[in-house]
C-alpha cells in the first residue's frame, strides 16, 4: 500500500538541546495544522531538518526516537550546509530574486554546488522510507531541485511541489545563471502550486521561453508526462483563531494591553523582520498621516510587531537600524505624556497575545512590498468575532485576489497608504462588519484543509490523465505484436509525415534537412521490395525532393496538393487556385514586420506563417490574432487556415492528407498498414485509415491514432526495427 511523505526544509517543530535533554516543541504554523490529516495516519511521514546540530551519533538516535513519535523523519544538516545552501542560495539568491530584490541577490557558485548538495541530501534520505508509486509533497524554494531527482530515482511516485513565496516575471527569473536547472528541477513534479495565478502564469512564461514546451489550461507536456500546474491559495485553521479570540487567556491579554495604553483607535503591523514586508514605508506613511491629519495626534496608535529574522545579516542588520531610528524619530516627533504613537516589539509572540492584538485592533496594515501569500490578514479577519476592523491590504500580496473587500492598495504610493489610514479609521461599523463578514465567509469556506484537499485532488486527477496517456502509449507487447505483423506481411504501405515525425524542429525550417540516421533508415526502409514508402508532408515538393529524392519512395507534398509516384513526375490532384494568394501574402508581410522573428515561407499552392524564432508567448498572441483576422477576412474564399506547430498555413479548403492518402490506400490489397505524423493535419490521414492499421502520434494529445509515441527519436528507433 502506498503511502504520503511530506518533505519540507524545516520540520514543523523545533528540536533544541535543554538540560543535556532533547525537548521538541510544536510549530504554531498554518501548514503543520493543514498537513496533520495526512502525515498523523498510516505509515506517513513528514521529513526535513529538526533544527538541531547533534554532536554525536548518540544524539542523532535520540532525536530520531523523538520525531518518530511524531511520524516525522529527519534530514540532518551542518553548519557548512545552512551557511551555503539556507543562508546563501536559499535565502540570498532565490529570495532576493523571487521577491523583485535583485539588488540584495547574491550570485555564488559555492552556494548554488550547496543547494544541489543538500536536495541530493534530502532526496536519498527519502529514498530510504519511499517506494516507487507513493505519493510525495515537496514543499517551497529551497527544494527546488528536488522533484527531478526523485522523479530519476521513482518514475513512478506521484510527486506534487507547493511554491510558497512569489514567482517572479520572466524577466526577473531569466537573470539567475541556473534558471534552466531550477525549472528542470520542479518539472520532475506531476502537480506544482502557486498561491496567484501571476505566480503560475510567470511560472509558465519562464518554462515556455528557456525549456520550450507548450502549454495549455495549466497543462504542460513534457517528455512522455503531463504536468499540472495551478494557482491554489493557501488557507489558514479557521477555527484555530476563531477559538483563541474567545478563550480566557486571550481575554486576560486583551486587559493586560489595554491597561498599558492609552488611545481611542488601535493599527496593527505584525512581520518577520525582511525588505520584503515594506515596514519603513509603513512607518513613513504613518509620519505623514500624523502631520497631515493632526485631529488623530493622542488618539490613534500602532502597535509594530517585528518578529526577528536572520539580523545577522548585514542587509537585514541595516533594516532594523532603519526601522529603529524611524520609530525612534516618529516618536520623538509626536508623543505626549500620555501618548505614544508606536508601541515597537522586536520579538516573537505566543498565540494568546497574537490573538489578543488581532482582536483588539481597529486596523491591520499588512502592506508588503510584494508576499507570496500573507497570512496574518487572515488571521486578523479570523479573530475579529463582532465583525469590526479594517484590513489595509497590498495588491503586492497574494491574499489580496481573495479579500477583495479589504482597501487594496500600491504600498509603493504613500499617498495612497494615508488616505487607506484615513478611510479606515473613520468607516462606519456597518460597513465594517459588511465587509468582515464576506471576508470570513471566504476564508471559512475555504481553509487549511480544503487546501490540502485540493492539492491532493489535482495531484491524483493528474497521475489518472498521465496513466490513460500512458495506456495509449505505443507499450513494449503493442510494439512486439507490430513487428511480428510486420514481419509476416508481404504489402506494406508507409506513411510518413516528415517534421515532428521524422525529423526534429528547426527555427529554420530550411535546417531541418534529413540527418545521416534518417537517410540511413529511409534507405533500408525503401530497399526492401515489400515496403511501399510514401512521405506524406505539408513540405513543399522541392525540398521534399532534393532531401529524399534518391529513394525509390513515394511523396504527397503540401498537404496533399501535389503527389509523386516513384519513378513518375510530379502531379496535381486537383485543380487548384491561387488567386487568393496576392490577398492574403500582404496580410502576413504585415505580421512578419509586426512579429520579430516571424518568416514567410511560400510553396506553390500554399502560404506559411512561421514564428518559431520568435519570443513564444507573443509568437502565441500574433498567431491568435492573425488567425482571427484570416477567418474574417476569408469567410467567402474557398481557403483553410492550418494551425501547426509554431506555424499558420493557408491553402485551399478541400486539400488535406487524408483524401490524398485515399489514392495509395486504394492502389492495393495492403496487409500492413502503418502511419506517423504529429500535428492535427496528420489526424486526416488516420481517419480514413482502416481499423487494422497501425497509426501513431507522436506526442502526448488526443488523437484519431490508434497508439501515442514519445518522439521522434522513437519512431526512428521503431523504423530501424522495420529494417
Amino acid at each position: 500500500m502506498s503511502k504520503t511523505i511530506i518533505v519540507s526544509n524545516r520540520l514543523p517543530v523545533s528540536i533544541t538541546k535543554e538540560n543535556d535533554q532533547i525537548v521538541s516543541k510544536p510549530s504554531a504554523g498554518g501548514l503543520a495544522t493543514g498537513l496533520g490529516s495526512i502525515y498523523k495516519s498510516g505509515d506517513n511521514i513528514w521529513l526535513g531538518w529538526p533544527g538541531i546540530f547533534p554532536s554525536t551519533p548518540e544524539e542523532e538516535t535520540i532525536v530520531k526516537d523523538v520525531l518518530k513519535k511524531d511520524s516525522m523523519r529527519p534530514v540532518f544538516l551542518t553548519k557548512k550546509d545552512i551557511k551555503l545552501y539556507y543562508e546563501g542560495f536559499s535565502n540570498s539568491t532565490i529570495w532576493p530574486q523571487f521577491h523583485y530584490f535583485s539588488q540584495h541577490t547574491e550570485y555564488n557558485d559555492s552556494y548554488w554546488n550547496a543547494f544541489v548538495e543538500v536536495n541530493e541530501k534530502f532526496c536519498n534520505e527519502i529514498l530510504t522510507y519511499a517506494n516507487d508509486g507513493d505519493v510525495i509533497w515537496v514543499h517551497d524554494y529551497q527544494l527546488f531541485l528536488l522533484p527531478k531527482m526523485l522523479r530519476e530515482k521513482l518514475p513512478n511516485a506521484s510527486i506534487g511541489y507547493f511554491h510558497h513565496i512569489p514567482f517572479p516575471s520572466y524577466e526577473i527569473f531569466r537573470m539567475l545563471p541556473w534558471r534552466q536547472e531550477l525549472l528542470e528541477g520542479v518539472l520532475g513534479a506531476d502537480m506544482i502550486g502557486y498561491h496567484t495565478y501571476d505566480d503560475m502564469r510567470h511560472f509558465l512564461s519562464a518554462v515556455s521561453r528557456i525549456i520550450g514546451p507548450d502549454h495549455e489550461m495549466g497543462h504542460l507536456k513534457y517528455g512522455d508526462r503531463i504536468i499540472t500546474v495551478d494557482a491554489i491559495p493557501m488557507g489558514i485553521d479557521y477555527e484555530k483563531f476563531e477559538k483563541a479570540a474567545i478563550s480566557k487567556e486571550t481575554q486576560k491579554e486583551i486587559k493586560g494591553f489595554y491597561g498599558s495604553m492609552v488611545t481611542d483607535k488601535l493599527m496593527l503591523s505584525i512581520d518577520r523582520l525582511d525588505y520584503s514586508k515594506g515596514i519603513p514605508a509603513r512607518l513613513k506613511a504613518l509620519d505623514k498621516f500624523l502631520e497631515q491629519h493632526p485631529e488623530f495626534q493622542g488618539k490613534v496608535s500602532l502597535i509594530l510587531l517585528v518578529v526577528p529574522s536572520r539580523d545577522t545579516v548585514s542587509s537585514y542588520a541595516h533594516l532594523k537600524d532603519e526601522i529603529e531610528l524611524l520609530v525612534g524619530r516618529i516618536n520623538g516627533k509626536y508623543s505626549m505624556m500620555n501618548w505614544t504613537p508606536i508601541h515597537y516589539f522586536y520579538r516573537s509572540l505566543p498565540l494568546s497575545k497574537l490573538s489578543a492584538l488581532y482582536s483588539m485592533s481597529d486596523v491591520a496594515l499588512v502592506t508588503p512590498l510584494r508576499d507570496g501569500m500573507n497570512l496574518v490578514c487572515k488571521e486578523f479577519i479570523a479573530s475579529k468575532l463582532d465583525k469590526t476592523g479594517v484590513l489595509i491590504l497590498s495588491e503586492m500580496a497574494g491574499a489580496a485576489k481573495e479579500l477583495s473587500e479589504a482597501i487594496i492598495i500600491n504600498p509603493n504610493d504613500q499617498n495612497a497608504l494615508v488616505k487607506a489610514m484615513h478611510q479606515a479609521l473613520t468607516m462606519p461599523e456597518e460597513e465594517q462588519n459588511k465587509r468582515i463578514g464576506e471576508m470570513q465567509e471566504k476564508l471559512k469556506r475555504y481553509n487549511i484543509h480544503r487546501w490540502v484537499e485540493v492539492f491532493m485532488h489535482l495531484l491524483n486527477e493528474t497521475k489518472e490523465k498521465q496513466k490513460d496517456i500512458k495506456s495509449r502509449l505505443l507499450n513494449v507487447n503493442t510494439r512486439k505484436n507490430l513487428l511480428t505483423e510486420y514481419n509476416n506481411s508481404d504489402k506494406r504501405l508507409i506513411l510518413l509525415d516528415y517534421d515532428g515525425t521524422l525529423a526534429h524542429f528547426h527555427t529554420d525550417p530550411a535546417a531541418a534537412k534529413p540527418d545521416k540516421e534518417l537517410l540511413d533508415i529511409m534507405a533500408n526502409l525503401s530497399a526492401n521490395p515489400k515496403n511501399h514508402v510514401v512521405v506524406i508532408s505539408g513540405r513543399d515538393r522541392h525540398s521534399l525532393q532534393k532531401w529524399l529524392g534518391q529513394f525509390p519512395i513515394d511523396f504527397i507534398a503540401e498537404h496533399g496538393v501535389w503527389f509523386k509516384e516513384n519513378g513518375k513526375d510530379w502531379e496535381m490532384i486537383d485543380d487548384v487556385r491561387l488567386d487568393w494568394k496576392d490577398e492574403i501574402r500582404p496580410i502576413l508581410d504585415l505580421y512578419v514586420d509586426r512579429t520579430p522573428g516571424s518568416l514567410i515561407e511560400e510553396k506553390d499552392y500554399s502560404l506559411v506563417w512561421h514564428f518559431r524564432k520568435a519570443d513564444p508567448e507573443f509568437g502565441e498572441m500574433r498567431a491568435r490574432e492573425l488567425v482571427s483576422n484570416l477567418q474574417y477576412l476569408t469567410g467567402n474564399m474557398d481557403i483553410q487556415i492550418l494551425e501547426g506547430n509554431k506555424v499558420i498555413e493557408i491553402k485551399n479548403a478541400g486539400v488535406n492528407k487524408g483524401r490524398a492518402a485515399m489514392r495509395w490506400l486504394n492502389k492495393d490489397n495492403w496487409n500492413f498498414i502503418f502511419a506517423a505524423g504529429d500535428d492535427w493535419t496528420d489526424e486526416d490521414t488516420f481517419h480514413v485509415l482502416p481499423k487494422t492499421a497501425y497509426s501513431l502520434k507522436v506526442g502526448t494529445a488526443s488523437t484519431e491514432a490508434r497508439y501515442n509515441i514519445p518522439g521522434v527519436d522513437q519512431v526512428r528507433a521503431l523504423l530501424k526495427d522495420f529494417s
